[in-house]
């Protein structure tokens, strides 16, 4: 199952808190799909996945439109 986010317009640290609070109410190995439109997501995302130790699947950018896959941790 993947969970869909919209965190376009959304300055930092809301994209963040939205992810984790999100991630909090999922199963192990489900997938987390964000769309951002802050540009400091990118980094905020790599260290989110890296210190919760969940994977970043994919990370994309298209016409200022970040997009994020994380994969819940077990």
């Amino acid at each position: 199952m993947t969970v869909e986010l919209d965190a376009k317009g959304l300055t930092c640290p809301m994209p963040i808190l939205k992810a984790k609070k999100a991630i909090k109410g999922m199963g192990g190995g489900e997938m987390l799909k964000i769309e951002s439109t802050d540009a400091g997501s990118v980094a905020d995302f790599e260290s989110f996945c890296r210190n919760g130790g969940h994977e970043l699947m994919e990370s994309n950018e298209d016409g200022g439109v970040y997009t994020f896959l994380i994969k819940k941790s077990a």
